[in-house]
C-alpha cells in the first residue's frame, strides 16, 4: 500500500510562494514581499486570516522573513487569529506573570530577551539544551493557542528556535501506549515565574487573557493528550518545562512516563524543525500540538517580541483522529 501524499493546507494563502520545511512540521513563505501587514488590510483579510490560523495549526509553526509588522499589527493578528478560528469571546490575549508594562509596550506584548525575563528564566549555563523544551504557558487554566515572535535584534551567529511536532509525537506511540496515556491528566506548574518575581521585585500580572486565568499560584490540571480543535487531531500534551506529574500515577510512575515522553519529544529529531534567524522574521505557531526550544549558543543581544493568545480550555475527544489516521499517511504498527 503507498501511503498518500500530505496534502496543502494553503487554502486562499496558495497565490503567495511557500514551501514546506520538513514532511510532518514547519512552512515557509520565504518572500519577503508577503508582507503580514498587508494580509491585515487586504479585501479578504478574514479569509487569509483564517486560512493561515488553519495552516499554522495543520503545520505546527509557519515563518515569514523580513517582515514590517508593527506591535500594534501584531496584537491584531493575534486577536483575529483566534477569533476567527473559534476561540471563545471570553479569551483575548495573554499577559505573561512577568512582563511588566512599560511606556512603549503594555503587558500583552512579552519583551524575549538574551539578558533577563522570559527568555532564560530557569536557564543554567551547562545544562543539557533539550531540557529547554515547552509550550507556552500552559501552567494557566486556559493556555494559548496560537504566538507569534517578531526578532528585531540578532547576534552575529547562533540562538536558533526549534519546534516540535505533538502530533507526531503521539503517532510515534505503540497503539497500548496511546491507549494507557488517553484520559490521563498531569499537573502544569509555572511557580517557577512567582519565585523569579520576587527575587527581582516584579510585580505579579494578572487577568492574564481569560476569567480563569488569575492569581499567583500558576498550577492547572490538563490532559496528556488533547484535541486540537482547528484540526481534530490526537496531540501528546506535555513538555518539560512546566509537566511535573501525572495525578494517576505513582509518583515514580509518573517520572518514569514523563521522563519517556520528554525524551520521546527532544530526541526524535525528525518531528522537528530547526529555523535559522533573520532580522525581523516571524514565526508563528499552535501551542497546543508543538514544542519549542531557543538554542543558547550565542553571545551578544538576541531580543523580539511576542504575543500569546488565549484559546480554550484543553480537552480530549475520543472521538478524534491522530494526524497520520486522518490524512491517510503510513503507520508505525
Amino acid at each position: 500500500m503507498v501511503a498518500a501524499p500530505i496534502p496543502s493546507f494553503l487554502g486562499s494563502l496558495s497565490t503567495f510562494p511557500s514551501y514546506d520545511e520538513t514532511p510532518h512540521i514547519g512552512t515557509r513563505f520565504p518572500d519577503k514581499s508577503v508582507q503580514l501587514s498587508k494580509i491585515l488590510k487586504a479585501h479578504n483579510s478574514d479569509e487569509l486570516i483564517k486560512d493561515l490560523a488553519t495552516l499554522i495549526s495543520h503545520r505546527g509553526v509557519v515563518f515569514f522573513s523580513d517582515q514590517d509588522l508593527t506591535v500594534d499589527e501584531q496584537r491584531e493578528l493575534g486577536t483575529r487569529l483566534g477569533e476567527l478560528s473559534g476561540k471563545p469571546k471570553s479569551s483575548t490575549l495573554h499577559k505573561h506573570p512577568i512582563s511588566e508594562e512599560t511606556p512603549e509596550l503594555s503587558g500583552d506584548i512579552s519583551v524575549i530577551d538574551s539578558s533577563k525575563g522570559i527568555a532564560r528564566q530557569g536557564y543554567v549555563l551547562n545544562r543539557l539544551a533539550s531540557s529547554g523544551w515547552h509550550a507556552d504557558i500552559t501552567f494557566e487554566p486556559v493556555p494559548s493557542d496560537y504566538a507569534i515572535l517578531k526578532i528585531h535584534t540578532l547576534p552575529p551567529t547562533g540562538g536558533d528556535t526549534l519546534w516540535a511536532s505533538g502530533y507526531e509525537a503521539y503517532d510515534r506511540l505503540s497503539p497500548a501506549f496511546k491507549k494507557f496515556l488517553e484520559g490521563l491528566t498531569a499537573v502544569h506548574d509555572g511557580n517557577g515565574f512567582v519565585r523569579y518575581a520576587k527575587a527581582n521585585g516584579i510585580k505579579l500580572q494578572d487577568n492574564r487573557g481569560s476569567p480563569e486565568n488569575t492569581g499567583s499560584d500558576l498550577i492547572a490540571i490538563h490532559p496528556v493528550i488533547r484535541t486540537n480543535p482547528v484540526t481534530g487531531f490526537k496531540t501528546l500534551f506535555v513538555n518539560k518545562g512546566f509537566t511535573k506529574r501525572i495525578r494517576e500515577l505513582t509518583p515514580e510512575e509518573s517520572d518514569n512516563v514523563l521522563n519517556y515522553l520528554f525524551h520521546h519529544i527532544s530526541e526524535n529529531h525528525d518531528l522537528q524543525v530547526r529555523y535559522k534567524w533573520s532580522l525581523n522574521d516571524i514565526a508563528i505557531w499552535d501551542n497546543r500540538s508543538t514544542y519549542h526550544t531557543a538554542t543558547n549558543d550565542y553571545e551578544g543581544a538576541r531580543q523580539g517580541n511576542r504575543v500569546v493568545s488565549i484559546g480554550e480550555k484543553p480537552f480530549f475527544d475520543p472521538q478524534s483522529h491522530s494526524r497520520r489516521e486522518a490524512l491517510g499517511l503510513s503507520t508505525f504498527f
